[in-house]
């Protein structure tokens, strides 16, 4: 597994090139390269009480900044969690470093140590992908993954947004997040999520639901009126289940699926 890590791992130890020192948390600046962008706050409260009895026990990764800050290369939870028991100073491992090098290390030290989510982590890998070039096969090397597992990361990253929000929050699981993934239609997606929460639905429950949607559309459904389409989506996101809105001329229908009694008595509310 550390082989498979690649460089980003040397960073998290002192060697050549690097410098330990006690800094001044206001002078650490996060910077746009950190891959973490959600706290869980009593995650946060735990980690800061750990730290008031024990100190912090890993030091963050920096890099000077040339105006006396020093820009966060990793570490960033453990420095809010610092600044939350009280702590004025932390220890830090000083590197120089270069923009690749920021994004790679940060990635490779929250996926070891914290744990990103997983649209923290595809967004990570896109930009690895997109801003400095790397392959698939190149990024799965570095972080001891396979490459169908980061392409699999980065697939939910064309979930809709209040799907990819229900992610990152935790509502929904990885591998309900695959079986959304399966499916074709970001209507579809959202209602399927819906019922995900509401019914408390497993993943292997998720994917047989995703399985008896079919995943290609009809040669209807793509000629469908935008206009139809997008009152019809509209629907889907009030009611949280899959409607059909069939329209010709004056008139038409509307078809809305339920899966329990439950589910029916729920809509029932909304409608009357």
């Amino acid at each position: 597994m550390k082989a498979a890590l690649g460089r980003g791992l040397d960073a998290l130890i002192p060697g050549k090139g690097t410098e330990i020192i006690e800094l001044d948390i206001t002078k650490i600046q996060p910077g746009k390269e950190q891959p973490r962008k959600v706290f869980r706050e009593d995650s946060l409260r735990e980690l800061a009480a750990s730290i008031r009895e024990k100190g912090v026990l890993q030091p963050v990764i920096v890099a000077r900044a040339g105006d006396g800050t020093f820009g966060l290369i990793a570490g960033e939870r453990r420095l809010k969690a610092a600044a939350l028991a009280g702590l004025k100073r932390i220890p830090a491992i000083v590197r120089t470093t270069d923009p690749e090098d920021s994004l790679e290390v940060a990635l490779i030290e929250n996926l070891q140590r914290e744990d990103l989510g997983p649209i923290e982590t595809a967004e990570a890998f896109k930009r690895l992908t997109k801003e400095y070039g790397f392959t698939q096969e190149k990024l799965a090397g570095k972080v001891g993954k396979d490459r169908a597992t980061v392409a699999n990361y980065m697939r939910l990253l064309k979930l809709p947004a209040e799907v990819k929000k229900l992610i990152n929050s935790g509502e929904l699981s990885m591998g309900h997040a695959r079986a959304l993934c399966s499916m074709e239609g970001r209507a579809a997606q959202v209602a399927l999520a819906g019922k995900i929460l509401r019914g408390g639905l497993s993943v292997r429950q998720a994917e047989a639901l995703a399985k008896k949607r079919p995943a290609s559309k009809s040669k209807a459904k793509k000629k469908q009126d935008p206009h139809v389409r997008d009152i019809e989506e509209k629907l889907i996101r009030s009611l949280g289940t899959k409607v059909k809105l069939r329209h010709g001329g004056k008139r038409g229908s509307i078809e809305i699926e339920y899966y329990s009694l439950e589910e029916l008595d729920r809509l029932l509310e909304i409608l009357l």
